[in-house]
């Protein structure tokens, strides 16, 4: 039977899969995840079909691909990034390496007159781009509509067959005009109006009562961000308020005074809070460690651990209640959450011990398969306050993973080319500093080297910059702006590796240049207009005991894609001067990372 109005969207194991259904619905009609897979009647029955993204390539062995059968449905197709390349390979034309291509790029038209697919365009529009294979021949039948400086094919028609193929990235708010290209291959589907947040809301809220059994209630990890916020509202609004019961962790990572604002903060909102001093578990179980992976996951089981202390504590029968949590839909992606996904970081809510509870159906995840934007959204349709929708994410695991404690050994040939690449501008200088941060290219896990720039530049220059830095050198996939030193002091500064160990020392400065950072954005009334901004330790310093911060504000909507933020250089100067009063801090950096190359957090 045809499900009338349906896209389906074809999961090849790209980070951008379930945005690119969270886009769709949003442009009113409903959309499905399908595997690579499926029957042939499953396909059939749809309206239209967009294959995703990937982080494989089509040209190598065993990477996944589609029966050429559903491309002769005679269904409305989109091809994403890889989805456009294995679509263009299935029908005679050839992929192959070629520039790599990551972040902004803007599109130029070959026959403005012959696109359906970018009806609405008048060319040079941004669009997002994140690939380093590319088209190089066209099947019969297809058209070039638009091309990049660095892509030929960017985008490709066939309208007889309303086949289409693009390797921008639409469903990113980075792109503009993308939901116009999307809206598009909807009108062309003749898929609409099937779908809104109301209805997700009305449809999850019966899925819940269906799904927890009766006898069940649910223990909610509460961090007082908008994702458990609004998770502990669903909760109570589906099963009442008497089968939620939310708990506060506090594990010794938490921004200062954060315990004490929450608890009295939450009350108004029907949120009572039971707070729960792990700190000292945490802490010591830390100790001594420095890779990323190690201690998110370190982090996930101490959760479980902590939970359970607090549950004993409270003389709570285990087998009556269910583990609650706030998770959405990047922290499953980027945890390597589908059936081809690379793992960029595995986040603290998706470690093996929660995965086995998931397994056993032990966990209870209510907006798991929304975007932050969309978690905000339902909030309001919750009744909370735009103080609480607009709140900044904070991660899960808290400071912890702002605390940068693995150190990345210097390489001559890297910096040799970055000198290089830096060598035609004189105003400009450059160096490796001794860290690495996890980031996401060609959706999959990087974890390079960072390097540090000096020069006056406007914030324009410098994203073309850090892009052009990030784009050219595989081995650097972070870029920051060295502050208060000029380009000629750069080669006798000292950035010296300093261990950090992850205690309440180091953790009570991080804590101050946060607290230092939000008061400043709050007094200067920036605060709405950033969407994210972590405040990051790095062990970096001229001697022992010191230390550095990067400031990292960023613009973004659903956490797939991001922009760092330009901030007025008054703010930015007033920032830099409060933090270099803690005499602990060496240096401050400005992270000019987009994401991808770089993720919105370091680790």
């Amino acid at each position: 039977m045809k499900r009338q109005n349906t896209i389906g969207i074809v999961d090849f194991g790209g980070q951008y899969a379930h945005l690119i259904a969270s886009r769709i619905r949003r442009l009113g009609a409903y959309s499905e995840i399908l595997s690579n897979d499926e029957s042939l009647e499953t396909y059939s029955g749809l309206s239209g079909l967009i294959l995703s993204g990937g982080p494989e390539s089509v040209y190598e062995k065993d990477s996944p691909s589609l029966s050429e059968k559903v491309l002769e449905l005679g269904l409305p197709v989109l091809g994403i990034c890889y989805g456009h390349q294995l679509m263009m390979k299935l029908l005679g034309g050839e992929v192959k390496a070629g520039n790599a291509e990551y972040g902004r790029a803007a599109l130029d038209f070959i026959d403005t007159s012959k696109t359906e697919l970018l009806r609405g365009f008048k060319g040079g529009e941004v669009v997002w781009m994140s690939h380093g294979d590319e088209v190089t021949k066209l099947p019969p039948g297809f058209t070039r509509t638009a091309s990049s400086h660095d892509c030929q094919f960017a985008v490709v028609e066939n309208q007889d067959r309303k086949w289409f193929g693009i390797q921008l990235h639409p469903e990113v708010t980075h792109t503009e005009k993308g939901s116009v290209l999307l809206e598009n291959f909807v009108r062309i589907a003749g898929a609409e109006g099937t779908w809104n947040l109301k209805q997700f809301l009305d449809q999850k809220e019966k899925e819940l009562l269906q799904t927890i059994p009766s006898d069940k209630k649910v223990f909610l990890l509460v961090s007082g961000g908008v994702d458990s916020t609004v998770s502990y509202l669903l909760l109570s609004r589906a099963l009442g308020k008497d089968r939620v019961f939310g708990v506060l962790i506090d594990t010794g990572f938490m921004r200062k005074d954060e315990v004490s604002n929450l608890q009295s903060k939450l009350a108004p909102q029907g949120i009572q809070l039971h707070v729960h001093d792990a700190s000292e578990l945490f802490y010591s179980r830390l100790k001594g460690k420095t890779d990323p992976e190690e201690k998110r996951k370190i982090v996930g089981n101490l959760f479980l651990e902590a939970q359970a202390d607090c549950a004993r504590e409270l003389g709570l029968n285990s087998e009556e209640w269910l583990l609650g949590q706030g998770t959405i839909y990047p922290d499953t992606i980027e945890s390597g959450g589908t059936k081809h996904s690379h793992t960029i970081k595995t986040h603290h809510n998706r470690v093996e011990a929660i995965q086995k509870l998931m397994e056993e159906g032990k966990i209870v995840e209510p907006i798991k398969d929304l975007y932050k934007d969309e978690v905000r959204e339902l909030g309001s349709f919750l009744g909370l306050p735009m103080e609480w929708t607009n709140r900044h994410p904070f991660p899960g695991p808290g400071l912890v993973v702002r605390m940068i404690a693995q150190e990345k050994s210097l390489s001559d040939s890297v910096q040799k080319e970055l000198d290089e690449f830096l060598g035609s501008d004189p105003s400009l200088q450059g160096r490796l500093i001794p860290v690495a941060s996890v980031g996401v290219k060609g959706d999959q896990r990087s974890y390079a080297h960072c390097a540090t720039i000096v020069g006056e530049k406007t914030w324009e220059e410098l994203d073309k910059i850090s892009t052009s830095i990030t784009n050219k050198i595989s081995s650097i996939n972070r870029v920051v702006l060295l502050l208060k030193h000029k380009v000629q002091e750069l080669n006798s500064l000292s950035f010296s590796f300093q261990k950090i160990d992850l205690d309440k020392k180091d953790s009570d400065l991080l804590r101050e240049a946060d607290a230092i950072v939000e008061n400043i954005l709050q007094k200067r009334k920036v605060y709405d207009r950033i969407w994210q901004m972590p405040v990051v330790l790095l062990p970096v310093g001229s001697q022992a005991g010191k230390r550095s911060i990067v400031l990292r504000p960023v613009d973004s909507q659903e956490a797939m894609t991001a922009s760092f933020f330009h901030l007025e250089k008054e703010i930015l100067e007033e920032l830099v001067t409060e933090i270099l009063k803690i005499p602990e801090i060496d240096y401050v950096f400005y992270d000019l990372t987009n994401k991808p190359p770089g993720t919105i957090e370091w680790e």
